[in-house]
């Protein structure tokens, strides 16, 4: 008996998850590849003004040299610094973007700077991205 009420009972919970998730349109994962596009080209520009309309004034960055940048005015200054120090061609190529909840989602990003002596580094990135009202950040 205790097996069929737990089994009818996994049932009832997994079709109420299982509708609480709404399927995402092409338009929002677009969405999300157009923003970080946006954020490369902020950062190739170094334009702290459309950085500071992308990012939340609370994010966190964990940078390839292993250097925390904790909220907006670090993660904009040392942005700026490493885009200056270490010139190349910045590309953000995201290859995948999953959904946590309807305004939540991951995208995962190949990140290659294309050295000026020809070679390239290549890395990746992730960014958490939620959207507020029509814009995404």
């Amino acid at each position: 008996m205790n097996i069929a009420k737990t089994l009818v009972l996994s049932v009832l919970m997994f079709s109420g998850i299982s509708f609480s998730i709404k399927a995402q349109s092409f338009e929002d994962g677009k969405a999300i590849i157009d923003l970080i596009a946006s954020y490369a080209q902020a950062r190739e520009s170094i334009d702290t003004v459309m950085l500071k309309y992308i990012i939340t004034e609370d994010m966190d960055q964990l940078v390839s040299s292993g250097e925390w940048r904790h909220g907006m005015k670090a993660a904009v200054k040392g942005m700026a610094a490493s885009s200056t120090s270490n010139p190349g061609d910045r590309v953000l190529k995201v290859e995948r973007v999953r959904y946590l909840k309807e305004d939540v989602a991951l995208a995962d990003a190949r990140y290659t700077i294309k050295n000026e002596d020809g070679t390239d580094r290549k890395m990746w990135s992730t960014f958490v991205t939620i959207k507020r009202g029509n814009s995404g950040k």
